[in-house]
């Protein structure tokens, strides 16, 4: 049964693949009488014709699968993903400086307030004239109208757009997504953004982009209406760091990041603290354990036998 199962399967691979079936075929229908070294022949093709449809299987799957879901994106260093490490505060202000500058008129971030920004990127000073630049519709008033006054460190980051509508009409039908949970709502959210941030290119040859979209492999299906967002020199940054492609790259994805986990390095220093404590713990039970137990694990039995 198994023979014949092989045989078959030769056969239709052969069929589907060889321009010399009729030849290939005529070996493989020898009847079972054959000798030993006719059979190992038909195991070997057996076997390399699976190995063969399989590898290009893989590669066709592979390929699909990239086209699909996008390019796979590199593994960086981010020097925030230690057990005991912290955010990089200097790089959290640059990213917001970035975010303000470039990002902000076509993406929002409705859970982020400016009081958030207080003592991790910006003193209280710096919030409360930063949030006093822009300007929030707030009401009724007493006659029943809404009015305008000067953003607080309550309020929320701006939103760029009006409603819905608003925002696929700017941006060619394309709903622009919230970016307060980026990095958490994405598979390997950091390194895909910085890779979709970063990797903008021009689309290789026999690929076609239609008017209105860019090609970036590393988005599913390689087309995005999303314009290039970073350029070298798009910023100047206060405290003198080149603005270079990376490094805004890498700024604004710990200011994502941060948005997203803004309570991280509490989480941490409160998991550190706990692990201690429960260790002296487990040292203070395991020595009254002993201390209790010592009488009765230094006692000696001595079985008397009368004869």
């Amino acid at each position: 049964m198994a023979g014949t199962a092989i045989k078959q399967l030769v056969r239709r691979n052969l069929q589907s693949h060889s321009p010399n079936f009729s030849f290939i075929s005529s070996i493989v229908t020898k009847k079972d009488g054959a000798d030993s070294t006719d059979r190992s022949s038909f195991r070997a093709l057996a076997l390399i014709g699976a190995g063969v449809s399989g590898f290009f299987g893989f590669a066709t799957t592979a390929s699909a699968d990239e086209a699909e879901h996008g390019l796979a994106c590199p593994d960086y260093p981010w020097p925030h993903n230690g057990i005991l490490s912290s955010y990089d505060h200097a790089s959290i202000r640059r990213g917001h400086q970035v975010y303000t500058q470039v990002c902000a008129s076509c993406h929002s971030m409705s859970l982020i307030s400016y009081r958030d920004l207080v003592g991790v990127a910006y003193t209280e000073d710096e919030v409360k004239a930063m949030a006093a630049e822009i300007e929030v519709v707030d009401g009724p008033n007493d006659e029943g109208e809404m009015f305008t006054r000067p953003g607080k460190l309550s309020d929320r980051f701006p939103q760029p757009y009006a409603n819905e509508a608003a925002a696929r009409f700017a941006n060619g039908g394309a709903y622009p997504p919230d970016l307060s949970l980026i990095t958490k709502a994405r598979h390997n959210g950091q390194n895909y953004v910085f890779a979709l941030l970063t990797g903008y290119r021009d689309p290789p040859a026999g690929v076609s982009i239609r008017e209105g979209l860019h090609y970036n492999p590393y988005f599913p299906g390689g087309a995005i209406a999303m314009p290039k967002m970073l350029n070298d020199g798009a910023v100047e940054y206060e405290d003198g760091t080149p603005a270079t492609e990376a490094q805004m790259g890498k700024d604004v994805v710990s200011f994502l990041t941060w948005a997203a986990e803004p309570e991280m390095e509490e989480r941490k220093l409160m998991g550190f603290k706990w692990i201690f404590v429960l260790s002296l713990a487990l040292l203070q039970a395991a020595y009254y354990r002993r201390l209790r137990w010592s009488v009765l694990k230094s006692r000696k039995l001595i079985l008397d036998v009368v004869n």
